[in-house]
């Protein structure tokens, strides 16, 4: 069967295909951001639509056209949607949120920058976080994990089928406090040392009186943050090559929770 005759008599069920495919390209992390166009994302998902629709149609249900279960299904293909690219973008927020930490205790509080992803203004460290995100996340080939779950999800939740948000919201939850975590692992170590510094310095203010600890702290504590930044560059790196390589397995466990 060609794909005009297919769409023909599928179109309800490539509507919710395309709703789908449409929610997880504009949630994804990197291609959600606000330097990819809208039209852009739209043209993606259409295309994605285009392709996977006849690989998975045979696994979705006949969905009859009536509107108000048109509406319901469609309302729970972008739900499922953003949800899964939610997943993906808590690692970039735990990166973010280390670099927030981290740009705290160096004494960059007040330098925002703006990220062109979000289009708000955050933290210079974040922003320089998120970017290494990005980075390893594409060079890992992380978006090729997020077509994959894309066309497994549709074996598992062919649209027009039941899903238990109940479940789905309880595992976010908890992935979001895992996000804090990660975030405190990836500059952990950095941390304590400006903390350490913090200390040395006070000691040395009280055996030198004379001493203005407080105009030392900012430059000694940006060259020290930065050396040791530099230094344990492999040790991020590899935190998040293996957050990254867990997407996969995470988002398939997520798929069975939803589907339960």
């Amino acid at each position: 069967m060609d794909l005009e005759t297919l769409l023909s008599q599928q179109w309800p069920a490539f509507l919710l295909c395309f709703m789908r495919v449409a929610a997880i390209i504009g949630s994804m992390p990197v291609l959600s951001g606000g330097q990819t166009p809208a039209r852009v994302r739209a043209g993606l998902a259409l295309v994605l639509a285009i392709v996977i629709f006849p690989v998975v149609a045979g696994r979705i249900p006949e969905i009859p056209f009536v509107p108000w279960r048109i509406l319901v299904f469609g309302v729970q293909e972008v739900l499922l949607g953003f949800m899964l690219g939610f997943i993906g973008r808590l690692l970039f927020l735990a990166a973010q949120f280390g670099g927030t930490i981290l740009g705290f205790q160096m004494g960059f509080a007040a330098a925002n920058i703006l990220d062109p992803q979000s289009q708000q203004q955050i933290q210079l460290m974040s922003q320089f976080q998120n970017v290494l995100a990005s980075l390893v996340f594409l060079a890992v080939d992380g978006h090729h994990v997020f077509l994959h779950a894309l066309t497994r999800s549709f074996e598992v939740l062919p649209p027009g089928g039941g899903m238990h948000l109940h479940n789905a919201v309880q595992s976010m939850m908890a992935m979001t406090g895992d996000m804090f975590v990660l975030g405190l692992q990836l500059t952990a170590p950095i941390y304590v040392i400006l903390i350490l510094s913090d200390f040395i310095l006070g000691i040395m203010s009280r055996i030198f009186p004379q001493l203005n600890a407080f105009m030392l702290k900012f430059p000694i504590n940006i060259g020290v943050a930065f050396l040791f930044l530099g230094l344990s560059a492999e040790f991020i790196v590899s935190i998040l090559v293996s957050e990254f390589n867990g997407l996969a397995p995470r988002l398939a466990d997520f798929f069975e929770i939803v589907r339960q």
